[in-house]
Order: C-alpha cells, then structure tokens, then sequence
C-alpha cells in the first residue's frame, strides 16, 4: 500500500496539534493588529493635515511668520481634542474587547470560577487612564510639530550655512510627523493592552507573567533575552537604561501572559 505523503502521521499531527495549541495561547494577549491599524490610519490623519498647515504657510520651506504659524499648530490641536477622545476610546474599547475574550478562552479552559472573577475586574481605571495617555499624546502631535519648527526658523535665522537643508526640513514637517504617529499608534496599542490585563490579572490575584515576543528579526536583543521569563507584576525589568512592562517599551510588540494563581481549578 503506498501511503499519501500528504496525511500526516500520527505523531506528526500530535506534534502540528502542539504547535497550533501553543500558537493559540501566545496569541491570546497579543494586541489586535486590526486596532493598530485603526488608531495608525487615525493619526495619520493628523500628521498629513500637519504637513498641510506647514506647506501653506511655509510653500518653499521658509516661515515668514513663525509667530503666525506656531499659534495655528497649536490652534489645531486644541481643535483635536473632542476628536482624539473619541478616537483614542474607541482603539481602548477595541483592545479590552480582545483582552476580555482572550480571558474568556482562558476561563472556558480553567473553570468558571475565574469567569466570574474577571467579570468583576476593575478595567475601568486603566481605561480611562490609557485614555488621558492616549488624547494627551495624539494633541502633542501639532504641538511638538511647533516646537520642532520653532528650532528650525531659529536656526535658520542665525546661520545660512544650512538654509537649503532648513527648508527641507520645514517641509518635511508632515513626514516627521507622520513617523511621530505610527510610533505613537503601536506603542499606544501595546501598553493600553498590558494596562488591561494587568489589571484583571491582579484582581484575580495573579502575581506576575510570563514575557512574551513575537519571535521574529524585529525583536530587539534586550527584548529577546526576555522570552519566557517571569516578572512580577510590581516589578517591572529595566531594559536598555528603561524601566517598564513589555508592551510598555516604545514600539514594543511583545505582551505580557499572565500566571494564573492556583486556585483556580478546572471545574
């Protein structure tokens, strides 16, 4: 009988099985990328309609009136702020959707105790925190672009050796401001999801968790010497001269899996 080199073995499928299950249980607290990418198409917004204020008020990249163009930056971004509150609490709610049935799967697994615990987890804190992290940083996005400018007028005024370049710059402004936002998008998403978790982890008495990556070329060394260590919720690593949590860490992609105390038993 010739055997279809298609079908997997046994042992072979146990083995798929095992990776698949592993797959699954790392991917549980991993952030939604569909939220990442939300909350970056959002602040995109804002960095184009920063390049827009600079290049019409500065075409050829030199500002005439750097008193006119810093008020309507800074205009601008208090024009945002009703805005960046809805945006910024719809990426939370996102995320601590994701979170909430990341715990559910866990819950069906261990028992219906630890169900019932997380449903009473107080999220609300780290939520509206994350929120006033989030509306804060998206506002500074006009702000540091004023100030960026505010450097580059002067600069620009006190010597001519690198006027050319200066005006590049100046134009540059919505691109610079663009990278500002993406960096702020993932790193937003990340740390708004170790908020969340950490907070019903510790409701629920857990006492820590166990770092996890995303295991590819991106990884930064220090990050990658933290796969599968254990860290205390009340004590964060310093990494790179950095005290956080993963996830915490500016375009951190790695996420926290909690340890869940041992008194929640299979039902």
């Amino acid at each position: 009988m010739i055997s279809d080199s298609t079908t997997p073995t046994p042992l072979r499928q146990s083995f798929l099985n095992l990776r698949k299950a592993r797959r699954l249980a790392r991917e549980r607290f991993l952030a939604g990328r569909k939220a990442e990418r939300y909350y970056q198409r959002q602040l995109a917004q804002v960095a184009h309609q920063i390049g827009n204020i600079v290049r019409g008020m500065a075409p050829e990249g030199i500002v005439t009136d750097i008193h006119a163009l810093t008020p309507t930056l800074h205009r601008y971004s208090d024009i945002l702020l009703p805005w960046a509150e809805s945006v910024a609490g719809r990426m939370i709610a996102d995320v601590s959707r994701r979170d909430a049935a990341a715990w559910e799967q866990h819950a069906r697994e261990i028992g219906q105790t630890l169900r019932r615990e997380i449903a009473n987890a107080p999220t609300g804190a780290a939520m509206r925190a994350s929120l006033q992290e989030r509306v804060a940083e998206i506002t500074s996005l006009p702000r540091k672009a004023a100030e960026r400018l505010f450097t580059l007028t002067t600069e620009a005024i006190t010597t001519s050796t690198r006027a050319r370049e200066i005006q590049q710059d100046i134009l540059a402004s919505g691109r610079v401001s663009l990278s500002t936002a993406k960096m702020l998008a993932r790193t937003g998403v990340s740390t708004t999801a170790t908020a969340i978790t950490k907070a019903r982890a510790q409701h629920i008495g857990s006492p820590g968790y166990v770092w996890r990556t995303s295991k590819d070329g991106a990884v930064r060394p220090s990050h990658r010497k933290m796969e599968g260590k254990v860290v205390e919720w009340g004590k964060p690593p310093t990494l790179d001269n950095y005290t956080a949590h993963c996830g915490e860490f500016a375009n951190c992609r790695c996420f926290p899996e909690p340890i869940i105390p041992d008194r929640f038993g299979t039902n």
